[in-house]
């Protein structure tokens, strides 16, 4: 019998903005940026760049041949970092540059991805305010779709998601987003006030808070999962402190899988002790399309990772990288030039420590042990 679990894990998933602009039941497109004043502009953006964009679409349509994908693949468990508010709120936060949302009504843009948990410790998920962040949880509560790293009090923003797998046993899924990757620190969750799980540094100290909450929950055949928010946007390299923090977790914490993002493209993977380390999963669902700059890191291209865990132990089996690219705000196969490109960036920037990588006909990035 397979002892493995399979997790589908991604980056970035930003439904906000253009993307919301384009389903069936949009929202407010005002926007209080420096230049761009009206949602509907990033969609103009991608039209500029690949041609029309049809309005008043379904919840599958962003996600376009992933779906196929996840379909074929069939992971246990569907895990996103969702960056956007879910929400009706106009309290827009002050002095933030950018501001994400997503009308409540579109919320069948995650269910028709069947996603099982959104990551929400992050730096936009309060873009609209302590209203926007209750309102997205009870989005998420009403479709069934578990959450972590937020919520309405600090004892609620620091609680694991606890998503039960096959093998008679739960993915649980810490989040927690660094100061870092620009969560202004009024974020934080209190005993009395909605906010997300704070990072506060990367000290033994934290690990060791981190460690007994893991340690408190694990039962046997769990999995942990630390979803972290963290670093920059663009950048392959990878701070000491994101390193030294990621192996300790591994180490000293109990974690099986280091899920990290904030990246607007993929980072290099590791394999700690037997167990995944992935840095920077990028983003996957956007409205940048047409914005221009960056281009040396080709933030169009994303990847759908699917991790397959051996229950006993923790450790990583395999990870399959399988790349997208996001044309006409909807992902869609990326072709093998595509692939290959991923692949020799990732080799030079980091390369594969404590893995072997190869790369597959079919476009995959297979990464196993070695």
């Amino acid at each position: 019998m397979n002892s493995n679990v399979v997790l589908f894990l991604s980056g970035d998933v930003m439904t906000g903005r253009g993307i919301d602009q384009v389903l069936a039941r949009p929202g407010d497109p005002t926007l209080y940026e420096d230049y761009v004043h009206d949602a509907r502009d990033y969609v103009s953006l991608a039209e500029q760049m690949n041609g029309p964009i049809p309005h008043g679409v379904d919840g599958e349509y962003p996600w376009g041949d992933a779906l196929h994908e996840l379909d074929r693949r069939s992971p246990d468990v569907r895990i996103v970092n969702l960056e956007t508010s879910i929400t009706r709120s106009d309290e827009h936060w002050p002095g933030k540059l950018v501001h994400y949302r997503m009308h409540p009504d579109n919320i069948g843009v995650l269910t028709a991805a069947r996603i099982d948990c959104c990551a929400l410790a992050n730096n936009h998920v309060m873009d609209w305010g302590q209203a926007g962040l209750v309102e997205t949880l009870a989005s998420l509560q009403r479709v069934h779709i578990a959450s972590a790293g937020a919520g309405r009090n600090s004892q609620e923003a620091a609680a694991p998601a606890a998503l039960p797998h096959s093998r008679s046993g739960r993915v649980l899924v810490f989040a927690l987003a660094a100061r870092s990757s620009g969560v202004p620190s009024a974020w934080r969750a209190e005993a009395s006030r909605p906010g997300v799980c704070l990072l506060e540094s990367y000290s033994d100290a934290e690990v060791e808070r981190i460690g007994e909450r893991v340690r408190r929950t694990k039962g046997a055949n769990d999995i942990a999962v630390a979803s972290l928010h963290w670093g920059g946007n663009w950048g392959y390299a990878v701070p000491k402190e994101h390193v030294d923090f990621a192996h300790k977790l591994i180490d000293r914490a109990a974690v099986d899988v280091v899920h990290g993002h904030s990246s607007h493209h993929p980072m290099h993977v590791e394999i700690h002790h037997g167990r995944l380390v992935l840095f920077g999963c990028g983003d996957l669902l956007n409205d940048y399309e047409g914005i221009a700059g960056h281009a040396e890191y080709r933030p169009g291209l994303a990847f759908l990772y699917f991790a397959a865990i051996e229950v006993a132990s923790g450790q990583l089996a395999r990870l399959d990288l399988f790349p997208m690219r996001i044309r006409r705000l909807r992902l869609e196969y990326a072709a093998f030039e595509d692939a290959q490109w991923l692949f020799r960036t990732l080799g030079a920037h980091g390369g594969w420590p404590g893995a072997r990588a190869d790369l597959e006909t079919s476009g995959t990035i297979v990464v196993t042990p070695r």
